[in-house]
């Protein structure tokens, strides 16, 4: 007889801290260690049910005031760029694509440095260190790249500058983006658009049916964009659902929709780690 055995991780939950998205409200994360031969297995598993990955570990919004971070992820076949997009693929089509193995650089770092100064310099990550950064892209127990865009060298440059980076993550129905940064001299050029166009493309080229957006929030100006996306899907009351009108879901920013940690633990699916015969 074959037996088939769960991966049982334990779920922990995080201190409240001020939330990034929504001013005045407190943010919790449901988080599980993402280590071991079953990694992949359930960074793949978990991720279909609105968790994301921060080097080895897995979370996912858990929050007493509202359930309002809803992951998001664009269904790659049936995605059309609208008329500003085109617009966007057009002007950066002067860039270079490269993928790499999951390494950090002097020139990532540099890179990383000036979008957080002109970007987010009050943000959780505008101290990073070096060393931080390097384990933020290198510390990955599952399958990732860095996707590079370098750009042709302009007057007094050499080279190819280091335009536009993204940490990435290959799951088995698609593409995963970590975390990306661009050169803040080149906004004009919408590089955070593009990375997502490109993204789009890649999937497209490797036959996989998603691109993962992480987190889209009702009511915040950050996370306004992602809707801005055709053939948009938001994880929803434990199912993916097409996001349809985005005022439709300011209900997850009452504190009344939110589950308790035990019941939301519980509805979990796990994967099955092996089998094992008698």
């Amino acid at each position: 007889m074959r037996h088939t055995l769960p991966i049982v991780p334990q779920f922990y939950v995080t201190a409240p801290q001020p939330c990034p998205y929504l001013d005045g409200r407190m943010e919790r994360k449901l988080f599980t260690a993402l280590q071991g031969d079953q990694a992949q297995r359930l960074n793949d598993t978990l991720s279909k049910q609105g968790f994301r990955r921060s080097q080895n570990v897995l979370y996912r919004p858990s929050c007493a005031e509202c359930s309002a971070c809803l992951s998001a992820r664009i269904r790659v076949a049936d995605f059309k760029p609208n008329r500003s997009q085109r617009k966007v693929l057009k002007a950066a089509a002067h860039l270079h694509r490269n993928a790499t193995s999951p390494w950090a650089t002097e020139d990532q770092y540099a890179l990383f440095r000036r979008y957080l100064d002109a970007r987010h310099a009050d943000g959780g990550m505008a101290d990073m260190d070096v060393f931080e950064f390097a384990a933020m892209v290198e510390e990955t127990p599952i399958k990732s790249r860095v996707i590079e865009y370098s750009r042709p060298a302009g007057p007094g440059e050499t080279g190819t500058p280091l335009t536009v980076v993204s940490l990435t993550d290959v799951f088995d129905d698609g593409l995963s983006m970590v975390y990306s940064f661009y050169d803040p001299d080149f906004t004009a050029l919408s590089l955070g658009t593009y990375a997502i166009l490109d993204h789009i493309n890649i999937a497209r080229e490797a036959g996989l049916p998603y691109v993962y957006l992480g987190y889209w929030v009702p009511g915040s100006r950050k996370m306004g964009y992602k809707a801005g996306f055709s053939a948009l899907e938001i994880f929803k009351a434990g199912k993916w659902v097409d996001i349809g009108t985005p005022a439709d879901h300011h209900a997850e920013l009452h504190p009344l929709s939110v589950d308790p940690i035990a019941e939301q633990v519980a509805r979990i699916n796990l994967p099955e780690a092996r089998s094992l015969r008698d």
